[in-house]
């Protein structure tokens, strides 16, 4: 690959919150794709010491980070949201606090991070930062990638000076929707005609996310024009993914017929198996994040705990009934086939 260094053109998404480990990047440089650590909610302490343990043990890799959000939310409607959660928490226990609580995962550390112990690849979610941090990143040999969800994104990530993008169609998931303004809606174009028509008009290389469930839409990808094809959900229930065994329980639960995009749970669009929670309150939810994230935060960890699927975030794509029980490796060969 052009963009990546690896000899598949497999990429392993990020996936933050506890999916994505160590051991889950390493199972898939070792198969030949290209792993991606998840650098966000972690600090930058802990950062650090992932991508130390992953340093030695594959060739290249990338580290993925969230863009602060600028986003500062209407305290009145975020408090309205944080009553209407206040009997789904006392559920187990949790107190809700109406005070928003911001963030900027760290980012300013991170970077520094970064800079003074480069990475061979930085992957940017949630929009731009200043050029000058692109600019910082590229300067000490990092490749920039900027996720993105339109043309028009692609067009400013360009003159941001990205090297490439990672290009996010409608059916990506699951989790976060990489759109760049959270008040909107992510696009409605299909992720093979959105990467013909960003190849096109940016000429920056790409990787597709969105739909991936399988060699077909891996070949798919590809033929549209893409360097790298990133798969996410199909590895969440590996045996060296982090995800919780509640999660892993509900991807194979046939009780949960359908993905939906919501903001129930972070105040950020994010693809999801659809649950009591989102039709409880998908509607409710004010654009506010991270402010919704840190408000909800504990309860789903509770919710976690107790392996209440019916108030936790369960993150998955479109592809979802295809994640399999297994190692890493075996998703990367099947994915792989006749590329």
């Amino acid at each position: 690959m052009r963009l990546l260094d690896s000899p598949l053109p497999i990429v392993a998404a990020p996936m933050a919150g506890g999916p994505t480990t160590v051991a889950l990047a390493e199972a898939v440089g070792s198969a030949g794709a290209y792993p991606f650590l998840a650098g966000g909610y972690k600090t930058p302490e802990a950062l650090a010491t992932e991508i130390e343990q992953l340093r030695p043990r594959v060739g290249g890799f990338g580290v993925n980070l969230f863009v602060p959000s600028r986003l500062i939310p209407d305290r009145a409607s975020f408090a309205a949201y944080a009553d209407e959660l206040r009997g789904e928490a006392e559920v187990h226990g949790v107190q809700l606090d109406p005070e928003p609580v911001l963030d900027d995962d760290h980012w300013d550390q991170k970077l520094r991070l970064l800079i003074e112990r480069p990475v061979p690849t930085v992957s940017l979610t949630f929009g731009l930062p200043d050029a000058t941090d692109i600019a910082a990143l590229r300067r000490v040999g990092t490749r920039v990638l900027a996720s993105v969800t339109s043309a028009g994104e692609a067009e400013l990530a360009r003159a941001a000076g990205v090297d490439g993008l990672v290009v996010q169609g409608t059916d990506a998931g699951g989790g976060h929707s990489a759109v760049f303004d959270p008040s909107g809606s992510p696009s409605q174009v299909g992720t093979a005609e959105l990467v013909r028509l960003v190849v096109h008009e940016s000429g920056l290389p790409v990787v597709a996310a969105g739909g991936v469930d399988g060699p077909d839409a891996v070949r798919r990808l590809l033929a549209a024009g893409a360097e790298g094809v990133a798969v996410g959900t199909l590895l969440l229930r590996t045996d060296e993914a982090g995800t919780s065994q509640a999660h892993r329980a509900a991807l194979a639960d046939p009780a949960f017929a359908e993905t939906v995009v919501t903001r129930a749970f972070t105040g950020r669009p994010a693809r999801a198996l659809r649950n009591g929670f989102i039709d409880r309150h998908g509607s409710a939810a004010p654009d506010a994040y991270p402010a919704v994230h840190h408000l909800t935060r504990e309860l789903r960890a509770a919710a976690g705990r107790a392996g209440d699927t019916d108030r936790l975030h369960l993150w998955a794509g479109t592809g979802y009934r295809r994640a399999a029980e297994g190692p890493a490796a075996a998703v990367v060969r099947r994915l792989a086939a006749g590329v």
